[in-house]
């Protein structure tokens, strides 16, 4: 196809000087990509995915196009209903002119150039052409699942598991000596938590209870059963933990009358709601935190998201489907004493916290200097602009926050978040995102200008932080 992007994405994008573009060809461009938090799929990995078609690689799973894609009026049918691939990938192109200064727009772009070659605009006139032209290349050996991943340089890569699930797709690839990555779970124990809905709760516990060969009946046998799980997902390469929580739990003591209501509660009796949740919650996260300082792991926290909001379309479509926005919780008194908790006999392990609401970037990043006492580099980091702020004014007002009140030299920096294999380019994003700043500073006379020096921030930050930091 002709090009018609030559003023848009090229290598000039988003870098605004000459200065920007060679800080980030001669020091992030090349880097490889560590991604330590993801929603991927260990089957499509494992199994060296091909995609029958573009909508199932791009479209199948990503509920960022999908809010878009319901805001201009297009209807369910052409996003998880019953309309065929091909018109949804034409309702997408529809989609995309209409998404300018929203991310999607640039991402769009990134994706379809740097995985398929394609530089021009997807829109109703290209739709057609772009979907063959995509088609086609997923139908050879060259853009399967793994060979995506090769392409995008990426040397280590990140699910998110949760503590039942058996991780044979992650022995499978640890097994394959032509694998050119390192694929390893992370443990998410999220549901561990989910008291407050009893019948779930019992039902998940007794999948737990199968999953570690634990009976559980007490606090005490589920402490138990965790503990065999993080000590198996050990076993299988798990050097991360992850928790998706609206708050922290408020610290309150996990009593020995808590205890026999608990009992009470996993039994046939048990059927009044548990009478204080946060001092379950609390309890189970702190003894969680101490396991995995045990095994040297980092836990990451990802805080104050509002979920599943609009319950009737939640019903038809599924968790996870788009339907979430930034909360206006409160975290930082609660944040703190759980840290403080842990800190008070030295077992806080590496902690990545993340927030959502931009209204807290400031009490998140000056959090974690509270509990950097010297023993690891960046021991407790502000992590990366999450979810609805991983966009070029979220990146950019993290970044400032982050280097006001941290260190921005020991930042781990990005990751993609995502469901789909093409959402490597965030990193690209991300990396032109902090070259294009730097130079900025460096030509207002802020920071030195010595390429060399900003070099070398720039590609720990890209790549080098995260290598030492998760001990890949």
């Amino acid at each position: 196809m002709e090009s018609k992007q030559n003023g848009f994405i090229n290598e000039r994008f988003l870098l605004n000087s000459d200065l920007a573009e060679r800080l980030y060809h001669d020091f992030a461009a090349n880097k490889p990509i560590i991604d330590y938090h993801s929603h991927l799929s260990p089957f499509q990995i494992a199994t060296d995915h091909r995609f029958e078609n573009m909508t199932r690689l791009w479209l199948g799973d990503d509920h960022y196009k999908w809010r878009a894609m319901r805001s201009l009026g297009i209807g369910e049918d052409y996003i998880t209903g019953s309309r065929t691939d091909e018109e949804k990938f034409h309702a997408w192109a529809r989609t995309v002119p209409q998404t300018i200064r929203n991310p999607l727009f640039h991402w769009t772009h990134l994706e379809l150039k740097n995985s398929f070659g394609i530089t021009d605009y997807l829109n109703v006139k290209t739709a057609s052409s772009i979907y063959a032209q995509c088609n086609e290349l997923l139908s050879d050996d060259a853009h399967s699942s793994r060979k995506l991943m090769e392409k995008y340089n990426v040397v280590y890569q990140c699910s998110t598991d949760d503590p039942i699930d058996d991780l044979a797709y992650h022995k499978e690839v640890a097994g394959d000596d032509g694998c050119t990555f390192a694929f390893a779970p992370s443990f998410r124990p999220d549901k561990s938590f989910a008291i407050t809905d009893r019948v779930n709760f019992i039902n998940y516990v007794g999948k737990l209870s199968a999953a570690s060969g634990v009976i559980i009946n007490t606090i005490e046998d589920l402490l138990v059963a965790l503990q065999a799980r993080v000590d198996y997902f050990a076993s299988v390469g798990c050097k991360i933990s992850d928790h998706g929580l609206t708050q922290i739990p408020i610290k309150t003591e996990f009593t020995s009358e808590l205890a026999i209501e608990f009992k009470q509660f996993m039994s046939t009796k048990g059927v009044k709601p548990f009478s204080n949740p946060d001092a379950f919650v609390f309890h189970v996260l702190y003894s969680l935190c101490t396991m995995y300082h045990q095994k040297g792991w980092v836990q990451q926290f990802h805080l104050g998201a509002i979920r599943n909001n609009n319950s009737r379309l939640s019903t038809k479509v599924g968790v996870d489907a788009g339907l979430d926005s930034i909360g206006d919780y409160s975290h930082t008194e609660r944040l703190s004493a759980l840290l403080n908790t842990l800190d008070q006999t030295d077992q806080l392990a590496k902690t990545i916290l993340y927030n959502v609401n931009p209204a807290d970037n400031a009490s998140f990043a000056t959090m974690t200097g509270n509990f950097n006492d010297g023993s690891v580099k960046g021991k407790v980091q502000y992590g990366a602009a999450w979810w609805f702020l991983d966009q070029k004014n979220g990146i950019e007002q993290h970044l400032d926050i982050l280097s006001d009140t941290c260190l921005l030299s020991n930042f781990v920096g990005m990751l993609t978040d995502s469901r789909s294999l093409l959402s490597y380019s965030r990193h690209e994003y991300f990396r032109r995102i902090l070259c294009n700043m730097l130079a900025n500073d460096m030509i207002k006379g802020l920071i030195p200008n010595d390429e060399r020096w900003i070099g070398e921030l720039i590609e720990n930050v890209s790549y080098g932080n995260a290598k030492e930091y998760f001990n890949v």
